[in-house]
């Protein structure tokens, strides 16, 4: 029987997670030792009198906690607390899942089976376009896409799988989508698939919230998918909660002339999946979806740095027995990245501005002309232009079946 939460439970839970120093870990001890939210909420004052040598902590107020489900209600957000009918069964099983999730759409693909595609927020022309086919053949067999709503791989494995219905991890609150300009893809998602965060309905994303967000994409998928990813992308710190997770961990492989694809050659070296197409994931995830055992954790001991990072301030509060062992990440692990994206911005209309965005979708690996003309969204005519340049220059390298790569270097 699943637990169902009234009114003034849920703005019990969402007031105590809220409150400084509050993350996961210490909401489930106070639960434990007070026997439940409100009761947990009573006796912080207390608490915070008789601590010695804690910060100030600052409780979150009822009418704070009134306002956020107010605000987030009507932009047609719910919050599902862990353990009710709709909270995600794989999520639930995670080291440390959120209490609360504020979800917006369809609350009933979060119960289905998922996997995770992420990659590169920079990506080539042939990384988005197998993170497309990929989220489109999975979508066909019923299984949903999950992702970071980032640019790049994000995007495009979202897109793939709008009809079917896809879930994207927020790093900040509902109201504060990351990056702004997938507003527009937001919404679609909510169509058939739905938009989860665990932060404030008004929080703006920070460098941690990212890595907090990688622990929720990996978590509520039986398997991760990277599709390109340089050594110092996010997406390998996913990979990592996934292995750590015990869930299937796939790469896909690429040339090593690439630097975007060093870091899933990597993950393959490591033990990683290799994954060249859809079956290769339906191959293993079948069986789990039948009920199978996920995978022993591929990273051994490496995988400690998704288990002891401290995603929040959490505190011991006062002996409940929530304080986790100090250990901070590489700084790209730990943050979001803000650079100038170009894929993001409006198809360039100029030809100096065109060849500059083809040459940054090629790369070593040959792809298709019509998937690249897709990628860069730019006329046919000013992608061929472009080709020519690069032809000319001798930049570019052809292939058979009208396919295209960056010329290598001598």
């Amino acid at each position: 029987m699943s637990l169902r939460l009234t009114d003034a439970q849920r703005l019990d839970w969402l007031q105590l997670i809220r409150c400084d120093n509050v993350g996961p870990r210490t909401f489930r001890a106070l639960v434990n030792k007070f026997g439940g939210a409100g009761a947990a909420l009573q006796a912080l004052p207390d608490l915070l009198r008789q601590a010695k040598g804690e910060r100030a902590i600052r409780i979150y107020s009822r009418d704070e906690a009134e306002r956020e489900i107010v605000g987030a209600a009507k932009a047609g957000i719910r919050y599902v607390a862990l353990g009710e009918a709709h909270y995600p069964a794989t999520l639930r099983a995670i080291d440390s899942p959120p209490p609360m999730i504020a979800v917006r759409g369809r609350a009933e693909v979060l119960t289905r089976p998922a996997v995770a595609i992420v990659g590169s927020r920079n990506a080539s022309a042939a990384g988005l376009a197998m993170a497309e086919r990929l989220g489109r053949a999975l979508a066909k067999e019923g299984i949903v896409i999950v992702s970071g709503l980032a640019r790049g791989v994000d995007a495009a494995a979202h897109r793939a799988s709008l009809a079917s219905g896809t879930i994207a991890a927020l790093a900040g609150g509902q109201a504060r989508l990351y990056p702004p300009e997938h507003g527009e893809l937001a919404q679609a998602i909510c169509e058939n698939g739905a938009l989860i965060s665990e932060m404030p309905h008004e929080w703006e994303p920070r460098g941690r919230d990212f890595p907090r967000r990688n622990r929720i994409v990996s978590g509520l998928a039986l398997a991760t998918v990277v599709v390109e990813a340089a050594r110092r992308s996010g997406s390998l710190i996913t990979a990592r909660f996934a292995g750590e997770q015990g869930r299937e961990v796939f790469a896909v492989p690429g040339s090593p002339l690439d630097p975007r694809a060093e870091g899933t050659n990597d993950l393959l070296r490591s033990g990683a999946t290799l994954c060249t197409r859809a079956e290769d994931i339906l191959d293993i995830v079948g069986p789990m979806i039948e009920g199978g055992a996920p995978r022993a954790d591929l990273f051994g001991e490496d995988a400690g740095l998704a288990r002891t990072e401290p995603l929040w301030d959490e505190s011991d509060l006062f002996d409940v027995g929530a304080s986790a062992t100090p250990h901070t990440l590489p700084d790209h692990e730990m943050s979001e990245p803000r650079e100038d994206f170009q894929h993001a911005s409006a198809p360039p209309c100029d030809a100096d501005a065109a060849l500059e965005r083809i040459a940054s979708l090629l790369g070593p690996s040959p792809i298709g002309v019509d998937d690249l003309a897709r990628a860069a969204q730019i006329p046919a005519q000013a992608v061929h232009t472009a080709l020519l340049e690069l032809e000319i220059d001798g930049r570019l390298s052809r292939h058979g079946g009208n396919r295209v790569s960056l010329a290598p270097r001598d």
